[in-house]
């Protein structure tokens, strides 16, 4: 087994890198993938192959493209059903564009090689619990929620005697120079230097 990242020295990271051993930094949860397929077979209505694994349902990009045409109509015009690997993976591509169209942060949407490599499957299960948040912010999604609710601005008016008060105010995050002075600090025995 791989140490963490963090434990990981520079070197080991590109020995394992040049070694072509596959080094998930990231470890894959199974009850997450469950989720995530359930949420999508409530959304289309119908039951997805659970026969193949997670990554291989999802691999071709037709059950992911079938998502967003429910969620957002009309956004994907073309789905390839069948032809070469180029083929499929142009669903996949239209899946991420539709994505970031409804709304799913570009940092949270995967790419085409995570899913068709299967390099990294958890970032694809990440992509698909953000546009579960995603649909809450949806006045029209009236289906089942996947994951927790995203968070809403809440905008807080200060009055200008507030904001006069605020900039009297210093704060710790700069620091504190209690007790420091010009002398520096003096503790232990001084160091003597003789010429």
């Amino acid at each position: 087994m791989f140490r963490g990242l963090l434990e990981m020295s520079f070197s080991e990271k590109i020995r394992l890198l040049y070694e072509g051993k596959k080094c998930s930094y990231r470890k894959r949860d199974k009850e997450l993938e469950k989720q995530a397929l359930d949420w999508i077979e409530a959304n289309l209505g119908e039951p997805v192959d659970r026969s193949k694994p997670y990554e291989d349902v999802l691999r071709d990009g037709i059950v992911l493209c079938n998502l967003m045409k429910k969620l957002l109509p009309g956004c994907i015009k073309k789905i390839d059903t069948k032809g070469g690997g180029f083929a499929l993976m142009q669903n996949i591509e239209r899946f991420q564009e539709a994505a970031k169209k409804y709304g799913v942060p570009v940092t949270e949407v995967f790419q085409t090689v995570d899913l068709w490599e299967r390099k990294n499957i958890p970032q694809v299960t990440q992509c698909i619990f953000a546009l579960g948040r995603t649909t809450q912010t949806h006045p029209e999604y009236t289906g089942p929620p996947l994951g927790p609710k995203m968070a809403e601005k809440q905008q807080i008016e200060f009055t200008e005697e507030q904001i006069a008060a605020g900039k009297n105010v210093v704060s710790l995050q700069y620091g504190s120079n209690q007790g420091a002075s010009q002398a520096g600090q003096s503790f232990g025995k001084q160091r003597m230097i003789n010429d």
